[in-house]
């Protein structure tokens, strides 16, 4: 009997010791920012709207997101080297709530760069929840099962993702005033000024209700007993660590690998509403405004086959090389955005669509690969992989920029734009087969 109930035990106990409700209270934080995270994604194109600016000044919201996390990601692992990844929890929590109640005094400016301060004081707190929580998550257990452990952790993420898509399509897109790009570039300065108001007005609604729920989830964890794994070594050695774990090959090409898949990720559930948008209203003669909340109706289908997608990886991680799997799903992940880069059709949309399958897997595996072997050092190693998610700041503005081109090679612009997607499934594909050539060896 008691082999058999330490097998059962394995992923969420260590030392005859269970992190059971520890483990619950922080992967709802991981459901937390997946919503923060794909409620903002539409937002490029519900801001270009309101303010009536090109897709590029839209993808400034995507900047200063993921500038967020970049800002904080090493002083939030020096804090949690000082402290303890509880107390780096809870700065994120209140950070989140402080950038998402500083929505409402952005609306009062009816400016665009104060929601831009605003996304990046929230980024801030998801830079110190994720530093804190992912690593946090990989030591309630033993390092066997850390990569296991982090993928079920990471599969209730996409839960809180599909909750950001509902509400930004059902209670934002859905709400805004039904006047197209066309015909608000036609409205006197007081009737924009009107327009843009009431948009405001509907798009902070949400932000103010996530921020009431965070704060309640604040509480909640700081009145609850959390265990102390890999708190021991309170030392900050900040230099020397660094050094030390970007000596390590599966660290290093990790954090660039991670840099690539966030890029990825992002690009392919921001710009798949400027994708659907063109390819509905040619296709099916949509409106503007039609076309925009259809494509969101296609990103929460494949935010549903990445939730589906990430319990079947989990699962097969059971019985397959990470390294091998993760190879696997960017090659194919880089066929289908050849079929979206060349299908300038309802099929290229489907081939973005299920790009999110390819995906699933790709973050929570990195990331365990990357950290494995590195102990406590796994602070200052969670830093660098959450500033690798730069790359959710860097590459989107890239890709936005080409859409604003408008028309490439006799191509519609947003089709050619994804060959930046591409290019990271390769980098990804790389590093895959790097780690499968460790293992072996």
């Amino acid at each position: 009997m008691k082999p058999q109930q330490n097998n059962k035990e394995s992923i969420l106990t260590k030392d005859g010791v269970s992190y059971l409700v520890p483990f619950i209270l922080i992967t709802s934080c991981f459901a937390l920012w997946g919503f923060a995270n794909d409620i903002t994604n539409p937002m490029v194109k519900a801001f270009s709207k309101i303010f009536r600016m090109s897709a590029t000044d839209g993808a400034m919201v995507q900047v200063a997101f993921y500038g967020g996390y970049f800002a904080m990601a090493f002083p939030a692992a020096m804090f949690i080297r000082r402290y303890s990844y509880k107390a780096g929890v809870l700065v994120g929590l209140g950070l989140y709530a402080l950038g998402a109640f500083l929505f409402y005094p952005a609306r009062a400016t009816g400016e665009y760069y104060p929601f831009l301060a605003a996304y990046f004081i929230l980024t801030c707190g998801l830079s110190f929840l994720e530093t804190s929580s992912n690593p946090y998550i990989l030591s309630m257990g033993t390092e066997e099962t850390a990569t296991r452990r982090l993928n079920l952790a990471q599969s209730f993420n996409p839960m809180g993702s599909l909750l950001g898509m509902f509400v930004a399509m059902n209670f934002i897109q859905a709400k805004l005033s039904p006047l197209d790009t066309a015909a608000r570039s036609q409205l006197s300065p007081e009737e924009f000024e009107a327009v843009k108001d009431y948009d405001l007005g509907v798009l902070i609604g949400p932000y103010l209700i996530i921020g009431l729920v965070i704060v309640t989830m604040f509480l909640v964890i700081l009145f609850m007993k959390m265990p102390k794994n890999g708190d021991k070594n309170h030392d900050i050695n900040f230099l020397p660590t660094l050094r030390k774990i970007f000596s390590m090959p599966h660290y290093r090409e990790g954090v660039i690998a991670q840099f690539f898949y966030v890029g990825v990720q992002i690009m392919c559930w921001t710009f798949i509403i400027q994708y659907g948008t063109r390819v509905l209203m040619a296709e099916e003669g949509m409106t503007e405004q039609a076309a925009e909340v259809m494509s969101q109706r296609y990103n929460i289908i494949a935010m549903v086959i990445f939730c589906c997608s990430r319990f079947v990886c989990t699962f097969l991680l059971r019985y397959l090389n990470t390294g091998q799997l993760l190879m696997t799903l960017a090659i194919v992940g880089g066929a289908l955005v050849t079929g979206v880069i060349f299908l300038q059709n309802i099929y290229g949309l489907y081939c973005l669509v299920g790009v999110s399958a390819c995906m699933s897997l790709m973050f929570p595996t990195i990331y365990g690969i990357a950290l494995s072997g590195l102990g406590d050092d796994a602070k200052f190693g969670a830093a660098g992989l959450i500033m690798a998610i730069l790359g959710g700041s860097v590459l989107p503005p890239l890709q936005a920029s080409i859409i604003d081109c408008g028309e490439l090679f006799g191509m519609p612009a947003v089709n050619v734009s994804f060959v930046l997607p591409f290019i990271c499934f390769i980098v990804i594909a790389v590093y895959g087969y790097r780690t499968y050539q460790r293992s072996r060896s």
